[in-house]
């Protein structure tokens, strides 16, 4: 009996050394490990080095636009001597470009320089009729026509031949030049017209109304107060009225000149010298009617009768004048 207690006993004891032994190996093994550094803090005041990025590609430096005002000018060429020195008025194409003159081409190719109301629209011409565009060709508007007064001036004063022109028709009715003529006829400049198609005239002859004497009136005022005191003014008159508009006004200036002038005879031109050539007569309460809420593309060109005076009745004679 005290045997298997002391055998039991000791059992116990061997356990307990036992687990002692492996929680020391254990530990042991744990020690043994390489430790993971953790990361070093960098020094205190500075930064982590940024990530490195690869090098943007370099571009060429894009042309200012000072540099551009800065760099010199093309040298102009010395005059053709072909044109005396002063301004050419030319007129080109209303819309069939091939109503220009010989004359207005000649002119073009023998200026020495060109003034054009809008030079998209005139190097189109010019390209249509095989020209070179001359050196300079500047820009001559209703915004700048006053400047451009002293460029033309100075261009003539040295020797040379500066033609005008304007998008469409002569310059100076109803577009610019009136400024340019008038100032260099002032300075005893020579100026000289080469004519050609005109929208008025055309429309005149074509309406059937009566061409002995017309008063042509240019564009009219946008505001309808002032177109009324316009045709006022030309109520007692017997002249034919020539009259250009726009498409988005047409209506409301037949409306006025109805309610001023009365229910006279009118003529409505469109599209002149294009393919869809035509003209809308009748009396001006038809036409207002008609156009009251049509816009037509294009310019426009009204033609209104002028005043129509009745004949005095005669009076019979006496029998004593017999």
């Amino acid at each position: 009996m005290f045997a298997l207690a002391l055998v039991v006993g000791g059992a116990g004891c061997y356990q307990g050394a036992f687990d002692r032994l492996k929680v020391t190996t254990m530990a042991q093994k744990k020690s043994s490990r390489p430790r993971r550094s953790a990361p070093k803090a960098p020094p205190s005041g500075s930064r982590a080095p940024a990530r490195t990025r690869a090098p943007a590609r370099t571009r060429a430096p894009a042309r200012t636009r000072a540099s551009a005002r800065t760099r010199a000018p093309n040298p102009l060429p010395p005059p053709k001597d072909v044109l005396a020195a002063g301004l050419y008025v030319i007129a080109t194409p209303i819309g069939n470009l091939g109503d220009i003159t010989f004359r207005a081409v000649e002119t073009l190719k023998a200026v020495d320089a060109l003034a054009s109301e809008d030079t998209r629209v005139t190097a189109k011409l010019l390209a249509h009729l095989g020209l070179t565009k001359p050196h300079p060709t500047f820009a001559c508007h209703d915004h700048n026509e006053a400047r451009t007064v002293v460029r033309i001036r100075s261009l003539i004063d040295e020797g040379r031949a500066v033609g005008l022109v304007s998008d469409a028709g002569l310059p100076g009715i109803s577009d610019p030049g009136y400024r340019v003529i008038s100032a260099l006829l002032d300075d005893g400049v020579k100026v000289e017209v080469i004519p050609g198609a005109n929208a008025a005239t055309m429309a005149l002859v074509a309406s059937g109304l009566p061409t002995a004497s017309f008063t042509f009136l240019g564009f009219a005022s946008r505001k309808s107060g002032r177109r009324k005191a316009m045709f006022e003014a030309e109520r007692e008159r017997e002249h034919t009225l020539i009259l250009y508009e726009s498409p988005h006004r047409i209506g409301a200036l037949l409306a006025d000149a109805y309610a001023v002038l009365g229910d006279r005879s009118a003529v409505v031109a469109l599209e002149l010298t294009k393919m869809f050539e035509r003209y809308h007569r009748g009396t001006l309460s038809e036409l207002a009617a008609q156009f009251a809420g049509d816009k037509p593309k294009g310019e426009i060109t009204v033609l209104i009768e002028g005043l129509v005076r009745k004949p005095r009745r005669k009076e019979p004679l006496d029998e004593d004048q017999n």
